[in-house]
């Protein structure tokens, strides 16, 4: 029997061969937490499939879930939260741009009764931001921080995909972006709306090693924009 709950973590995937068993070598490393990784995929011909089936026998709690709700990185997280049983989910990407080391704190906090949601904040003291387009960094970063200093949102970095969740706030939040990572955004606003504790640790963030970015800024922008607004009007 397992002395303690297990994490879940959501990983959507598109052709992360490359990135895809370092990632996995540095998490299983510095997250001793008994976990599953929930990789979502699209496609049967994506070329992370043979790499994550060749791991499956050295790192056991990998299971592949195929895309349910249509392709694309949201449909990909929304399948992954749907699969998951732990009482706490994390949101990762496999690109190695998150920093798994401060995943035991974050899961730590809600375990302890202290938050619903735990962001990997690149904004607030001791974290920073390695690499990325210019103006995506300029954009995200005065988002976040513009909401913080208005008192729309009590976190620095409210758009940072990389965060642990209480499952039970996941399950009670209808995720209506259609885009791709503005829902980060959109369920901090409605997490704090609706009365959970938000909470963040400093980590840090790198741009990706190898592979493309699916982060389209211009075609997601006004989907941001929408959350963006939503924030300031629900303040309190």
């Amino acid at each position: 029997m397992r002395s303690e709950p297990r994490i879940d973590f959501v990983v959507p995937v598109y052709n992360e061969a490359d990135n895809f068993e370092p990632m996995v070598r540095e998490l299983y490393g510095k997250v001793p937490l008994d976990k599953r990784l929930l990789v979502v995929y699209d496609r049967d011909e994506d070329t992370t499939l043979p790499v994550a089936r060749r791991l499956q026998s050295e790192f056991p709690g990998i299971e592949l879930v195929r895309n349910a709700h249509g392709r694309g990185v949201l449909n990909a997280i929304r399948t992954g939260i749907a699969a998951a049983t732990g009482d706490v989910v994390i949101v990762t990407m496999a690109d190695l741009s998150d920093d798994p080391s401060v995943v035991p704190a974050m899961v730590q906090q809600i375990r302890d009764g202290e938050a619903d949601v735990v962001i990997g904040s690149r904004y607030m003291k001791g974290g920073r931001q390695i690499g990325g387009p210019l103006l995506k960094r300029t954009l995200s970063r005065l988002a976040g921080l513009s909401l913080y200093w208005t008192g729309a949102l009590r976190v620095h970095d409210a758009t940072n995909a990389f965060r642990a969740y209480r499952r039970e706030v996941l399950q009670s939040i209808e995720i209506e972006s259609t885009a791709g990572f503005e829902y980060s955004l959109e369920v901090t606003a409605k997490a704090q709306a609706k009365g959970y504790r938000i909470a963040e640790v400093p980590s840090t963030w790198r741009d990706r090693s190898a592979g493309e970015s699916r982060f389209r800024l211009m075609k997601w922008l006004p989907q941001y924009l929408r959350w963006y607004w939503y924030a300031l009007k629900n303040r309190r």
